[in-house]
């Protein structure tokens, strides 16, 4: 059982928590959530011990092993991926040796009555107590079954951790979690980096075999599977839910409900009180009920209603001239790095206003595919765009190519036309941009911010041709909600690549699958892919065919 105690945090004078207390059971699987900035990532090292509060502290049982996986980081790059993934047992690899040590020297030592000998033989009884009551496992084996649990080829093994991408590194970290086998799992944006397949292992790892987990995510349909608790962080405060996130929306708005109610009356019994004040104060007979009204109303504690953004943002593509009936063709279409051969002899067709969604494990060619689409990569075969097909293009690079000199704003007001200007301070809100972020300049923004301001960019193009390759993973729920929302309206033609199962609903009509060097077409949705495979977990994956 893991306390939070009182905990209050303040920045340059600003209170982001005051008096936050909760309790983390053993078994609990908590949603953290709250609109960004709230407070959550902060609130999540706190736990973890990598940040201190300014006032309030976190309690632990002794040996309790609390396990934290940021946003972003980098694991060392002198040892191969297995190597560094067998980092997990380290303590125990070493509480094993320094027994055999202490063991080796208690064979050479003859002072058996002396206080030195004791220390040695009570260290030995105590760290034999821990290591023996570890449940016997085949180390080797946690680690192979963790590691192509999270996409990893055996043949990756061997390989050093600094030939992959930050987003493999980041798998690495989270198997090294996994095999601690901890009390306490903190994870903050677990499923940015990782394909479909691997987020249904990871749910079915966090469900059935982790013990306690606290996650912040944007991917509905992930924490809806694997929470039974959701704690939000607005305003300063928390509200504590025994219920999932899809259950909590509800609760939630019950509680704004209720609480604008409460509001109402205090706000009309305040009106009511200074209109009392306002008409005696003077009256000699009432000058004790005046100042006792005074007071009451000074020491009264107003309601908050918590902030909620029911601003609905309908966003929509501008108009562009209509493509020909078949904007994306490719035939006999192969591509190969050195040996490494990613697909080979694939077809495909798009036709005219057709959504497809390209599915298939980390490495097994959809970003290629794109890249070969777009005419970045050298390939094998033919691949061309139909008449007039107008191509609006989004990958993790995109950012890179806006001018780092402009603000937030000129960004978007360069190619504003029409009537969307008068949208655009709304349409930035829409993703994350408010207040004085809007006057930033493009070199001062992070890696996050530049991405989500190039996919507002793209929304603004007149193109009749979309190509997304994971354009959810810096954005948060409303965001993704106002981009899901254009795209359902985009009367165009779209391709896109993403592991967010929620997002994926209803934006597919077809799926091209990745798998074993193919490009195999299935007439379906997402979710009618998934199911008729049955991939409850990694190793339902394994046997599709």
């Amino acid at each position: 059982m893991i306390s939070v105690n009182a905990i209050g945090v303040e920045f340059s004078g600003e209170t982001l928590f005051k008096d936050v207390s909760f309790v983390v059971n053993e078994n609990d699987k908590i949603a953290l959530m709250g609109k960004n900035g709230a407070g959550k990532s902060t609130m999540m090292k706190i736990i973890a011990g990598v940040t201190k509060p300014t006032k309030g502290s976190i309690s632990a049982p002794k040996d309790a092993v609390i396990a934290y996986l940021p946003q972003h980081l980098l694991t060392e790059d002198n040892c191969t991926v297995f190597e560094e993934a067998a980092k997990a047992f380290r303590s125990i690899f070493e509480m094993r040796d320094e027994i055999d040590k202490l063991n080796k020297e208690l064979e050479t030592r003859t002072d058996y009555e002396s206080d030195a000998y004791m220390d040695i033989i009570n260290r030995v009884s105590e760290l034999g107590e821990k290591y023996y009551s570890i449940e016997e496992s085949n180390f080797d084996k946690e680690i192979e079954r963790a590691l192509i649990g999270l996409g990893f080829k055996r043949e990756d093994f061997t390989r050093q951790t600094k030939e992959f991408s930050g987003g493999w590194r980041m798998r690495i970290e989270l198997a090294k979690i996994l095999l601690q086998k901890p009390d306490l799992v903190l994870l903050d944006e677990p499923t940015n980096h990782i394909d479909i397949e691997s987020v249904i292992w990871l749910e079915d790892f966090l469900k059935n075999k982790a013990k306690g987990v606290v996650v912040i995510s944007h991917d509905k349909t992930f924490i809806d599977n694997i929470t039974n608790r959701t704690i939000e962080v607005t305003m300063g405060r928390i509200y504590d839910y025994k219920a999932n996130y899809s259950h909590y929306l509800t609760l939630r708005e019950e509680r704004r409900i209720h609480q604008l109610k409460a509001y109402n009356e205090q706000q009309k019994f305040i009106a009511d009180n200074m209109a009392f004040i306002e008409r005696f104060k003077g009256t000699y007979s009432k000058t004790n009920q005046v100042n006792s009204r005074e007071r009451m109303l000074e020491k009264l504690e107003i309601i908050e209603i918590d902030e909620v953004d029911n601003s609905a943002l309908n966003l929509r593509f501008p108009p562009c001239q209509r493509s020909g009936d078949y904007p994306v063709i490719a035939k006999d279409l192969s591509k190969s790095y050195g040996e490494k051969v990613v697909f080979k002899s694939a077809n495909l067709s798009i036709a005219r206003g057709e959504k497809v969604c390209f599915v298939g494990r980390n490495g097994e060619g959809k970003s290629t595919m794109i890249k070969a689409i777009m005419g970045e990569i050298d390939f094998e075969g033919e691949c061309t765009l139909g008449h007039n097909a107008k191509v609006g293009y989004f990958a993790q690079n995109q950012a890179a190519l806006l001018d780092p000199s402009l603000s937030v704003f000129e960004t978007v007001d360069q190619i504003a036309k029409g009537d969307v200007r008068t949208q655009i301070k709304n349409i930035l809100g829409g993703f994350m941009f408010s207040g004085d972020a809007i006057d930033k300049k493009v070199q001062n923004l992070s890696g996050g911010e530049k991405t989500r301001l190039a996919m507002v960019k793209l929304l603004l193009e007149p193109v009749n041709v979309l190509i997304l390759d994971e354009p959810t993973n810096h954005l948060d729920l409303k965001s993704k909600d106002v981009l899901k929302q254009a795209l359902l309206n985009f009367d165009g033609t779209l391709i896109l690549v993403s592991h967010d199962r929620d997002f994926l609903l209803g934006l597919s009509q077809k799926v091209f699958e990745f798998k074993n060097q193919r490009v195999i077409e299935h007439f379906e949705s997402v979710d009618e892919f998934l199911e008729r495979n049955k991939i409850d977990n990694l190793k339902q994956v394994e046997l599709i065919g």
